[in-house]
Order: structure tokens, then sequence, then C-alpha cells
């Protein structure tokens, strides 16, 4: 029950989000699939005792491949499935973390979960990149 909560809510938070960044209300339904399938990979990795780093990048790497099929599909940009994708993998709960502990003076804390949180979006942006790359490849490959 808790995994279908979470992607319920991952579902929701995703699509919202294309919303709020204007894409169009048609497609809102893929936004919220790509971040609530990006948000089950992202899952199962933890789940299967997989770090959090390489978790997030295989998680961004699936959120660019279904955001070019869906593209493709649809006729639309990537971003506009991109976006709202990569939205559950967002560390803001660290950020505002390591941000609370700068303000209480605990800066050994800070500093841990201020790289942690580069870290993960280090992570994304090369799952991003990544998956672009590979799409590149294939395409030129099949040329």
């Amino acid at each position: 029950m808790y995994i279908i909560s979470q992607l319920i809510t991952s579902f929701i938070s995703s699509a919202l989000f294309g919303f709020v960044f204007n894409a169009p209300k048609r497609l809102l339904l893929q936004c919220g699939t790509a971040g609530m399938a990006c948000w089950m990979v992202y899952t199962i990795g933890i789940r299967l005792d997989l770090d959090i780093i390489p978790a997030t990048l295989i998680a961004a790497t699936l959120v660019t491949i279904i955001s070019q099929w869906f593209a493709k599909l649809y006729k639309t940009p990537i971003i506009v499935f991109n976006v709202p994708g990569i939205i559950p993998l967002v560390p803001g709960g660290i950020a505002y973390d390591a941000m609370k502990n700068v303000v209480l003076n605990q800066y050994d804390t800070a500093v841990q979960l201020a790289v942690k949180a580069f870290m993960i979006s280090g992570s994304i942006a090369i799952g991003l990149v990544l998956s672009e790359v590979i799409n590149q490849v294939i395409r030129r490959s099949i040329r």
C-alpha cells in the first residue's frame, strides 16, 4: 500500500507541476506518467540497496527516454515531459535540511547535506544528458 500511495503522489505532483509550467492540458496525464515512472524506478533502486546517487541517475535517464518517446508520439518539445518528470527526484528536502543546519550553526552536518544535494542534482543533470547522448548515437547508427 505504501508504494501505491508513493506512485499516486508522484503522479499528481508531476502532473500539477506540468500544469504550473503551462504544459498543454491534454498532456498532463503523460507528464504525470513520466514522473510516476521516474519515482517508481528510483524507489525500486533504493529498495534494492542501491545508493541514492546511482538510483537518481538511472531514474533521470529513464525520464529522458520516456520524454523522448512522448515527444515523438505527441509531437511536442521534449522539455514538456522532462521538467515535470524529474520533479520527484529534486532534493528539496535535503537542501532545506542543509540550510536549517547552517542557521543552527551545525556546519559539519550542513556541508554533508549540501554536498549530497549537489551530487543528487548533478546525477539528475547527467542522467538527462546521458540519455540524450545515447539517443543521438542510436539515431546516427541507424542512418
